[in-house]
């Protein structure tokens, strides 16, 4: 009895795999980038145009400062630190907007790259597969595993655990 006990432990088959390389090799990985490069360009090149347009009315406040009544120049300055929060304003939202669109095009990527998984482990017949991602001690994740090959000890634990 001891035997088969053994054998069918030695029969349970784990997994290994580099998610992170599966997907950046996938076609539709090296697409999601492209857009979103050209998608961060859009917000950056917005962003130097905020840029240039305070440069230019600091400019013109520098030279003129000292020519300018009081309540003209509290006006310029005003213009400034409002052009000034403008630009922090739209630096926060765009970092906002390149994580919603790298949400919006990556995960339909992992999806496909995850459902890839589930099938070719559940057709080989592993009960776990851990994600090694670049194989980095430490950096394991269990990317598979079928729920019906594994015991659930977590009635054990509470128990252990006193609790209910």
């Amino acid at each position: 009895m001891l035997v088969m006990c053994t054998s069918s432990v030695y029969a349970q088959k784990f997994g290994r795999i580099d998610l992170a390389s599966v997907v950046t090799n996938m076609p539709e990985f090296k697409e999601a980038q492209t857009n979103l490069e050209t998608y961060g360009k859009d917000l950056q090149d917005q962003l130097e145009q905020i840029q240039v347009e305070f440069n230019t009315l600091l400019a013109d406040y520098e030279k003129k400062a000292a020519t300018l009544t009081d309540a003209v120049r509290q006006l310029k300055e005003r213009e400034l630190s409002e052009l000034q929060q403008r630009y922090q304003d739209f630096t926060q939202l765009a970092q906002q907007d390149m994580q919603k669109k790298e949400a919006e095009l990556m995960t339909p990527i992992y999806d496909k790259a995850n459902e890839a998984v589930k099938k070719v482990s559940a057709a080989g017949g592993y009960i776990a597969v851990f994600s090694t991602t670049g194989d980095q001690p430490g950096s394991a994740g269990l990317a598979y595993f079928d729920p019906a090959a594994l015991t659930d000890i977590t009635p054990a634990v509470k128990k252990e655990l006193g609790i209910e």
